[in-house]
């Protein structure tokens, strides 16, 4: 009896192409990456983690949902942290809603993978806020 290979982890490479995909808001080619059964925590929502969206066909749903209200939503990378089947992906959101919102934040992702496939996506950013409090 043989066991089926697993891929390795994430690696700067699939890192890269990962942030690629998003920043072409290419919902197909993001779902490439992501397992069946993954979850992805958002950074808004009405949870206090954010959003829980699990499962491959809602994670397709709701990116798709996004990227019609902010179609020019885009990540710049700033840095990324490997270790083992985690990774930390640091980045500079920006776009702009169909609400006339204005994004332009500085945030990252906390990713666990099943080998190369993302099992959870965790997301925050910074409030940016005018008033004078902490």
């Amino acid at each position: 009896m043989t066991t089926p290979a697993v891929a390795a982890g994430p690696t700067p490479a699939l890192m890269k192409e990962i942030n690629a995909a998003f920043n072409d808001r290419d919902v197909e080619r993001i779902m490439t990456f992501f397992a069946e059964d993954a979850t992805f925590l958002m950074a808004r929502g009405p949870e206090p983690d954010g959003r829980r969206v699990r499962g491959k066909a809602a994670i397709r749903k709701v990116l798709a949902d996004r990227f019609k209200v902010i179609a020019d939503m885009r990540w710049d990378h700033i840095d990324a942290f490997i270790c083992g089947e985690r990774a930390v992906s640091v980045w500079m959101v920006t776009g702009t809603g169909a609400d006339g919102e204005t994004l332009n934040y500085r945030g990252c992702d906390i990713y666990e993978f099943r080998g190369d496939k993302i099992l959870n996506k965790d997301t925050y950013w910074k409030l940016v806020e005018q008033r004078g409090r902490l």
